[in-house]
């Protein structure tokens, strides 16, 4: 069974910090598609006095209307909804005039589509607050989930909106760590995994993934069949946000398959790379992708090592195993494109997944005190040469720890260990003062000779699987 809420802990404080200030309020809350940003509002507007408008793609005057019957309803004044000849100010004029015993909280969701009607309205909306609202003791939050549009209409500096927010929080994916709460059921680590890898904890594909049994009925029913509800969703994501679609798939997939340098882009798709800067600008203020460079790079955005990645893992799994075959799966060819996703997912998905978990892992623990220093930075390191999975830095006190995590079926062995000390000697950080610490994950433990010699090593930490500290005693 689906919890009905989970996590967002963060997101709830913020926005009830806001609420508790004695002056005015302007929330914009904003982020891609079906992350449970009305599910959050909802939760964050219990109990209180509050007004919810969904704006739609309808014409304005549609909008109009229904915000005046809103309006109307939460004012008790029915009178309202017999006048036609409306503006927005005389709406939100008779909105302020109600009065509640606490400070009253106005909602308008998916506020970009005011925009799309009516270039102006943001404008029209500016005027509102300047001259209404901002002298009333309430708290307004607009809602987006056009992040192009929302920027442009509320964020930007070129906005008739800009200055005028007193808050703003742009919602991300559930965390691994908090995924099993959705679930009554107790799911085992691996099958948490490679859902997780699969919906990339956005909530509302979890909901739909909760439905079958196993992970494989889940793909096979709602993304392996046409007409299936996600078989098309990155599509639908891009099409609301970007007019050449096709460009960005194209340079979406080619991340995607293992070209992740700028030039190895640009050669892919015989583009110059100076022709490829704006689209992979867009995607990256999408979220959709992200630039990485190594986590020991003093300035990263002018580092010439940057790599570009897909910063969800759905779409990246939906690149890779969907995207490819959809003449197939149009065609109801599924067995072989089911064939194709259980032979490659563990290896070519799970396992890339599961670093990324890996991380959060190692920086929960360091926020938890757990770990042997803070670690103020953490991500990936590499050269020409080599690479790791897992480097968490401290400038200040000029620690550092290396990692690697593997996801394989043997036991991991001392080898793995040597070869890191090996590896981390190229790491040119601090070289002549820093103090060295070593972690490693193994999705199927360790062998007697590695746990033998952690347990006589307080600089190294031996994790199984996710969530297990490796012990010679608990092996």
């Amino acid at each position: 069974m689906i919890k009905p809420f989970v996590n967002r802990e963060a997101e709830l404080h913020s926005m009830e910090k806001e609420y508790g200030k004695k002056e005015v309020s302007l929330y914009v809350l904003y982020g891609r598609r079906r992350l449970g940003k009305t599910r959050l509002i909802q939760e964050f507007i219990k109990n209180k006095p509050s007004l919810y408008f969904m704006a739609s793609e309808e014409l304005e005057r549609e909008n109009l209307l229904r915000f005046r019957d809103k309006v109307a309803d939460f004012t008790k004044n029915d009178l309202l909804k017999q006048v036609t000849e409306l503006t927005w100010e005389m709406v939100f004029q008779q909105l302020i005039k109600v009065k509640v015993e606490n400070r009253p909280v106005i909602v308008i969701d998916e506020f970009q589509y005011l925009g799309k009607s009516n270039k102006g309205f943001p404008s029209i909306f500016q005027r509102i607050w300047d001259e209404e609202l901002q002298h009333e003791n309430l708290m307004v939050i607009l809602c987006g989930s056009l992040i192009t549009m929302m920027e442009s209409q509320v964020l930007n500096y070129s906005s008739p909106l800009y200055g005028r927010r007193t808050a703003q929080w742009k919602l991300k994916p559930i965390e691994f760590k908090h995924y099993g709460q959705f679930f009554q059921n107790n799911m085992n680590e691996i099958d948490s995994l490679m859902h997780y890898a699969v919906t990339g904890g956005v909530p509302k594909y979890i909901e739909i993934f909760q439905r079958e049994e196993n992970i494989w009925d889940s793909i096979r029913e709602n993304i392996v069949n046409r007409g299936s509800y996600l078989l098309e969703e990155p599509i639908f994501l891009l099409e609301k946000e970007v007019s050449e679609i096709g460009s960005y798939l194209s340079i979406m997939k080619t991340i995607a398959h293992g070209y992740h340098k700028l030039g190895e882009i640009s050669a892919a798709l015989n583009v110059k790379p100076q022709g490829l800067s704006k689209y992979l600008s867009i995607l990256a203020d999408l979220d959709l992708i992200r630039r990485q460079v190594p986590i020991t790079e003093e300035n990263p955005a002018k580092s010439k090592k940057g790599l570009y990645d897909i910063n969800d893992h759905f779409i990246k799994f939906w690149l890779r195993f969907i995207y490819p075959y959809r003449e197939e799966i149009e065609t109801d060819q599924t067995d072989p494109v089911m064939k194709h996703i259980r032979d490659r997912l563990m290896e070519k998905h799970v396992a890339f997944v599961y670093e990324e978990v890996c991380r959060q892992k190692v920086l929960e623990q360091s926020h938890l005190n757990n770990q042997p220093f803070r670690i103020l930075k953490i991500g990936r390191w590499w050269n020409r040469q080599e690479e790791i999975d897992i480097v968490g830095i401290n400038e200040e006190s000029s620690d550092i720890l290396f990692g690697e995590c593997k996801f394989t079926n043997k036991p991991v062995g001392i080898a793995l260990y040597q070869d890191l000390l090996r590896k981390a000697q190229s790491v040119q950080w601090h070289q002549d003062k820093r103090r060295e610490y070593f972690v490693l994950f193994s999705k199927s433990g360790f062998t007697d000779g590695m746990l033998s010699l952690a347990e006589n090593n307080p600089q190294l930490i031996l994790w199984q699987g996710l969530g297990i500290e490796a012990t010679a005693t608990g092996a």
